[in-house]
């Protein structure tokens, strides 16, 4: 019998990469995947759904969350705040759950400190002309928000090497692909793994 502690798979990529459309997909093919839905201060954009996407909350609640130290890691991104609550994330873990987290570069690195086994996933898109073609596509951010994430973008993608993979987001089906199967050969890494048998003593 196989058991195992779940593993952390974190996502991260600048705006427009198209992390949240692969976050998305994927848990509708794993459909043993747990997310873990953060809270957010932003508002919510059109078709996003509180307590499923995002927990949407005011600043001071945030704050509140934080006093009480229920939150796994946290960041500023984009004039707003956004977080991980620790306690669901620990227990689906604690179950032999995998777990999948969409969160920027700083939440990803304070994660990687507080659980050095996780996954640290990056997607880029093919170019910045490319990433910019798709942050207009939006139609929701102004010329100044659009400016302010490229310039964001280009300090994002400077820490790649901190991550363990990396997705060219050329093509959704193929950075889907690589997506899975990562999770897969993550799940059947050896190191992760305790491995018994009833008749059989096996090393561990």
């Amino acid at each position: 019998m196989i058991r195992r502690r779940g593993t952390l798979f974190v996502v991260s990529a600048p705006s427009g990469a198209g992390k949240t459309t692969l976050c998305r997909e994927i848990r509708l093919r794993l459909h043993d995947l747990a997310y873990s839905v953060s809270v957010t201060t932003r508002p919510p954009r059109p078709g996003e759904i509180d307590g499923t996407d995002f927990r949407f909350v005011s600043e001071a609640q945030f704050r509140e969350l934080l006093g009480r130290n229920e939150l796994a890691e946290w960041a500023t991104v984009h004039a707003n705040l956004y977080g991980t609550p620790a306690e669901p994330l620990e227990a689906a873990l604690k179950a032999g759950r995998d777990v999948l987290l969409d969160i920027d570069t700083q939440g990803a690195l304070q994660l990687r400190a507080r659980y050095p086994d996780a996954v640290l996933i990056f997607v880029v898109a093919p170019s910045m002309g490319e990433l910019e073609q798709r942050l207009r596509e939006r139609r929701s951010d102004s010329e100044r928000e659009i400016a302010r994430r490229l310039e964001r973008a280009r300090e994002e993608v400077m820490l790649w090497r901190r991550y363990d993979y990396l997705i060219v987001n050329r093509d959704v089906k193929e950075a889907m692909d690589q997506l899975e199967s990562i999770i897969h050969a993550e799940r059947c890494r050896v190191a992760r793994l305790a491995l018994t048998f009833p008749d059989l003593e096996v090393p561990n």
